[in-house]
């Protein structure tokens, strides 16, 4: 469905946004196999955390959700029925890296699937590590799903070094050392996103300028309480949207401050942002707090690379749209990850910068742009991904005139009530 977008001559108001995704996620399969009931208050009732809910219901697990909460009936580590048929992930690649993990120590075969796009993204990095423990799991001739996954009789512990800085390889390593014999150990030269070991609680070393986390095999997952803060990635929006829209001060409750997911809060800093933190605290084992944002003349000269993308990986689109009405150089490096998202995200970055009258060069692993006092409206294209959607939907605003963008309904994965709330503090 394509939508129509016009300059927006302020945001002005208060606004929750929608609880965060990754965590969304983790409480979820982490309450699946505790002992006992679990309730999670803020979960985020989006598309791709209900494919995990509608997963683990699948499995066997019984759970209730209500405009409050949502409660899961954990049956311990193998308290998961053989599914009547193949899981599906929908367009969630959390999802499915992350249940691989916890199905591979399960005594059933399982095939876990997905939509269109999911289907073309990589899973190799996962299957690598889970058959190195001893799992018995298979994908297509090109390592993507549908995936098949056998029981193993036994799963051991190993040390794995991630040869890039992914939480999701990272966490379904950890879910599956939960049914591994010994201690298995996670590596990463550069840190990347640690709700997974906050979550279940387990610690983690420094040795040689890696980050060392370790898991137990067979260690009891206890029934748990999981509060859900706002996502920063879908704050990051509008964020993003007070900076550049003129006479504009938006305040947003509530954001999650985890520092593995602030990266971006500095950028923008780094490029003039009026950005306050306000009520911080900590709920449930994670940072929370307020941010108040007002209207900032905004400059770039900034290039992002190295061990800062991990951190930044899912706001760099809307850090581009930022950087466009910034005068100076915006480049990007070291990204490649960016390619396997639920789009090529540097692809549709760059080819909606064009539209917008941006001579962008684009690299293997990023991108580079030299903004321009005449940027123009266009008819922007989502790709179908979520990000990409917000991330142009926000640029449209920005921009005189008119805008359109097309398939403007993804942004359900993660933010179902976002035109709706856009629309709101423009008024």
């Amino acid at each position: 469905m394509d939508k129509t977008l016009i300059t927006a001559h302020h945001l002005r108001g208060e606004l929750n946004v929608p609880g965060d995704k990754s965590i969304s996620h983790r409480a979820v399969m982490i309450g699946s196999i505790g002992e006992g009931t679990s309730e999670i208050d803020g979960f985020l009732n989006a598309a791709d955390p209900r494919s995990t809910l509608e997963c683990i219901r699948a499995l066997g697990i019984e759970t209730t959700l209500t405009s409050q909460t949502l409660r899961i009936i954990g049956r311990g580590l193998h308290g998961y029925h053989k599914p009547d048929a193949m899981l599906d992930a929908g367009n969630s690649g959390t999802t499915m890296r992350l249940l691989s993990g916890i199905l591979s120590g399960q005594r059933f075969p399982s095939q876990i699937t997905g939509d269109q796009y999911l289907l073309r993204r990589p899973m190799k990095r996962i299957i690598d590590p889970l058959t190195e423990m001893g799992a018995q799991i298979v994908g297509t001739d090109k390592f993507t799903a549908p995936l098949k996954i056998f029981p193993s009789d036994r799963l051991h512990a190993i040390t794995y070094e991630l040869p890039v800085p992914s939480a999701q390889v990272k966490s379904a390593i950890l879910f599956a050392g939960l049914y591994a014999e010994g201690l298995t150990r996670v590596e990463e030269s550069q840190p990347s996103r640690d709700h997974t070991e906050r979550m279940l609680g387990l610690s983690s070393t420094s040795s040689h300028g890696k980050k060392i986390v370790a898991v137990e095999g067979g260690r009891r997952v206890e029934a748990s309480r999981f509060f859900i803060p706002g996502d920063p990635s879908s704050a990051a929006f509008f964020i993003v949207a007070a900076l550049i829209v003129p006479n504009s001060e938006v305040l947003i409750r509530n954001v999650g401050l985890n520092p593995s997911r602030t990266g971006f809060l500095e950028t923008l800093r780094a490029m003039g942002g009026n950005i306050r933190m306000e009520n911080e605290r900590s709920i449930g084992g994670e940072p929370v707090g307020d941010i108040l944002v007002t209207t900032s003349a905004l400059h770039s000269d900034i290039v992002l690379k190295g061990s800062v993308i991990p951190n930044i990986i899912d706001e760099i689109p809307i850090l581009a749209v930022a950087a466009a009405f910034a005068p100076g150089r915006f480049e990007v490096r070291d990204a490649f990850e960016l390619r396997n998202k639920e789009c090529d995200r540097i692809g549709a970055v760059c080819e909606n910068l064009l539209l917008m009258g941006i001579d962008v060069e684009e690299f293997d692993d990023g991108f580079a742009f030299e903004s321009n006092n005449n940027l123009i409206p266009s008819h922007f294209d989502s790709f179908g991904d979520h990000r990409i959607a917000m991330a142009f939907g926000v640029a449209a605003i920005g921009l005189p005139g008119e805008s359109t963008l097309r398939e403007s309904e993804c942004v359900g994965i993660s933010f179902p009530t976002f035109w709706d709330v856009l629309h709101t503090l423009a008024n």
